[in-house]
């Protein structure tokens, strides 16, 4: 399968597919972005700054695929990878946001879309046995187009050893592919 990114329509194969209607509330989000600015924070761990790509694209479905992949700012060594997809509920502004981490971690996230906004709050979080704690109990994330080709994500979290949520990370992207 092939996926193209862009507005309007994809190709699958050989056949060009429209965009679904469901997700025309959210065809803001297609492209490729990568960050400006980040920082990451926790009250259990020391802030940091990353480097991270965003893609979202579609093939047709009631739903924008997606992926992040982070680095090392200075090294280049990978980090965070998560990939899943955000699906819209037809005829509503309801989405979910399910996502499968390389950390072991797996989520799902329910919430809505205003206008050029999403708010997301886990309904569901799973991990595997041997992951690395602590536990995250919690998460919420936005999503917000700043300016038409800026995009910011804010993710927080809780844990079993901080068990109020507190923001985790805040990243600024710039598309650079449509």
């Amino acid at each position: 399968m092939v996926y193209l990114r862009g507005l309007g329509s994809t190709s699958v194969g050989n056949t060009s597919v429209p965009i679904h209607e469901a997700v025309k509330c959210i065809e803001w989000l297609l492209g490729k972005w990568k960050s400006e600015s980040s920082k990451g924070q926790f009250p259990t761990i020391e802030s940091f700054t990353y480097e991270e790509e965003a893609t979202f694209s579609h093939v047709g479905q009631p739903m924008l695929n997606f992926s992040f992949n982070s680095w090392h700012h200075e090294s280049g060594k990978p980090l965070h990878r998560e990939t899943g997809f955000l699906r819209v509920n037809p005829g509503t502004n309801e989405v979910a946001y399910i996502s499968a981490q390389n950390f072991g971690v797996v989520e799902l996230e329910e919430g809505i879309v205003e206008g050029t906004g999403i708010n997301l709050e886990s309904t569901t979080i799973g991990r595997m046995s041997f992951a690395k704690d602590p536990i995250v109990t919690k998460v919420k994330r936005t999503f917000k187009l700043t300016a038409p080709n800026t995009l910011e994500q804010t993710v927080f979290m809780a844990t079993s050893k901080i068990p109020e949520v507190k923001e985790h990370l805040w990243v600024r992207y710039k598309k650079i592919d449509s």
